[in-house]
C-alpha cells in the first residue's frame, strides 16, 4: 500500500474529525484510485485512507487505525450502520430510508438506500466503484432479506447511470411507505427514483397537519412528494410546480396510489419564476409554500444557484402568500452553512418579519460527521410570516 505525507496543516484537520480529503490537502501527490497509509511530516502513521477524484473532493480519510478495504471490513461496517437503523426497521408506517450514508456511517463515498425489498447503492467516485463487489458481498451477508439490488453511477467517467446489480429484479413501478403515505419509486430510470428520502421529516411534518384545510404552493416540486403529504395531512388544495414535462405524470402516480382524488390538486409544466409572475397576474395566494429547488439551476433566461438567489424565492413567495402564512425553506447544498441560508432567508424578507416553527437538518437515517458541519448538508426551515 502506498503511503502519502501530509502538511501539518492536514494532520490538523484530520484530528478535528474532518475527513473529506481535498485537492490543497494534497497538492503535490498524483496518486489516485487507491488506498493509502496516511503519514505527519515526520513519518507518523496517522490513518487510512483512500485517494480517488469525485464530485467534492479527491478522497477519504477512513480510519486512524490500519485497515484493510476488504469484505470483512464492510461487514463490520454494515452491521453497525444496520443496528443503528433498528428504530425504521420497527416502523410499520415507513419502508424506505437510508442504509448507508457516507462518512457519517464510516465510509465516504458510498450510500445505500432501501425502498421496500430492494436496494439501491450509489458509487460516487471510481475507488468505490471498482471494489464494488466485494462491497456487494458484504451487503448480501448483512442484509439477507433484501431480495435484489440497483445501483447508481455518480461520477464522471462511465457510459452508464444506473443498473440492475444482483438479485429479483424490481417491478417497473411500485410503491414505498413513508409515514404511512404511499410513493410510487422506480429503481432503474436514470439517477432519481421518485422519491428524496432525506425530507422525510419534512413530510411528515405535513402528514401530521401543518397544511391541514390549508392551500398549499409546492415549487421545484419533481414527483410532487410534499403535495401527497400535505393533502394526506388535511390540505385543501395543492398547487405543484416544476419545468420537468414528466413531473405531472409521476405526481399523478402518488395521489392515486394514495387513493386521492386529484380534483382540488394541480400539476403545472412551468419555470418557478413564471409561476410567480402568473400567480401575481391572476390574483393566485396561497397559504403555505415550500421552497425546495435545485443547489444550482440553468434555463435560456437565467441561472439560479442557492448561494446568491435564494433570497428572490423568498422575496417573490411574499408577494403571493395570503396573510399569517407559512414559508418552508430547504436546500440541500452542502456548500451552503445555515449561517449563509439563514441571511439569504433574511435578505428576502427584506425587514418583515416571521416566527420560526422548526428547522430540520438531516433525519437519523442519514448519519452524517457530527464534526463537520457540510455533512449534515440538508437545512430546512419552516416558518410563519407575521401579520
Amino acid at each position: 500500500m502506498n503511503r502519502i505525507r501530509v502538511s501539518r496543516r492536514v494532520e490538523k484537520k484530520l484530528a478535528k474529525g474532518l475527513v473529506l480529503l481535498e485537492a490543497s490537502d494534497l497538492t503535490d501527490i498524483e496518486l489516485t484510485d487507491q488506498a493509502v497509509e496516511v503519514l505527519s511530516q515526520d513519518g507518523k502513521f496517522l490513518g487510512s485512507a483512500y485517494l480517488s477524484q469525485q464530485n467534492k473532493g479527491i478522497g477519504w480519510f477512513i480510519s486512524k487505525e490500519k485497515v484493510r478495504f476488504n469484505q470483512a471490513f464492510f461487514e463490520i461496517l454494515f452491521r453497525k450502520a444496520k443496528e443503528a437503523r433498528k428504530p425504521y426497521y420497527q416502523d410499520d408506517l415507513t419502508t424506505a430510508f437510508r442504509l448507508f450514508n457516507q462518512e457519517g456511517d464510516g465510509f465516504g463515498g458510498l450510500t445505500v438506500d432501501l425502498y421496500g425489498d430492494y436496494a439501491v447503492f450509489s458509487w460516487y467516485n471510481s475507488f468505490v466503484y471498482q471494489i464494488r463487489k466485494l462491497i456487494i458481498n458484504a451487503f448480501k451477508e448483512v442484509f439477507p432479506e433484501v431480495l435484489g439490488a440497483y445501483e447508481k453511477i455518480r461520477f464522471k467517467g462511465l457510459d452508464y447511470e444506473s443498473a440492475y446489480v444482483y438479485g429479483e429484479e424490481a417491478p417497473d413501478y411500485f410503491t414505498v411507505l413513508e409515514n404511512g403515505v404511499l410513493y410510487q419509486v422506480f429503481m432503474d430510470d436514470g439517477l432519481m427514483t421518485g422519491i428524496f428520502l432525506d425530507q422525510h421529516e419534512v413530510r411528515g411534518s405535513l402528514v401530521d397537519g401543518l397544511a391541514m384545510g390549508k392551500s398549499l404552493l409546492n415549487m421545484f416540486s419533481y414527483t410532487a412528494a410534499f403535495s401527497v403529504a400535505a393533502a394526506m395531512g388535511g390540505a385543501s388544495e395543492t398547487t405543484s410546480v416544476d419545468l420537468a414535462k414528466r413531473s405531472r405524470e409521476l405526481s399523478e402516480a402518488h395521489f392515486q396510489a394514495n387513493g386521492l382524488s386529484t380534483d382540488n390538486h394541480r400539476f403545472i409544466v412551468m419555470d418557478v419564476f413564471e409561476y410567480f409572475k402568473y400567480a401575481k397576474r391572476k390574483g393566485l395566494t396561497y397559504d403555505v409554500i415550500v421552497l425546495d429547488p435545485p443547489s444550482f439551476a440553468r434555463n435560456k433566461k437565467q441561472t439560479f444557484s442557492v448561494a446568491k438567489d435564494y433570497h428572490k424565492l423568498i422575496s417573490q413567495s411574499l408577494g403571493i402568500l395570503n396573510q399569517g402564512g407559512i414559508i418552508i425553506a430547504s436546500t440541500n447544498a452542502a456548500n451552503v452553512s445555515r449561517q449563509k441560508f439563514t441571511e439569504q432567508i433574511d435578505k428576502g424578507f427584506a425587514g418583515r418579519r416571521y416566527q420560526i416553527l422548526n428547522q430540520y437538518g438531516l433525519p437519523a437515517d442519514f448519519a452524517y460527521n457530527k464534526k463537520d458541519e457540510s455533512s449534515n448538508y440538508l437545512k430546512v426551515i419552516s416558518m410563519k410570516v407575521s401579520k
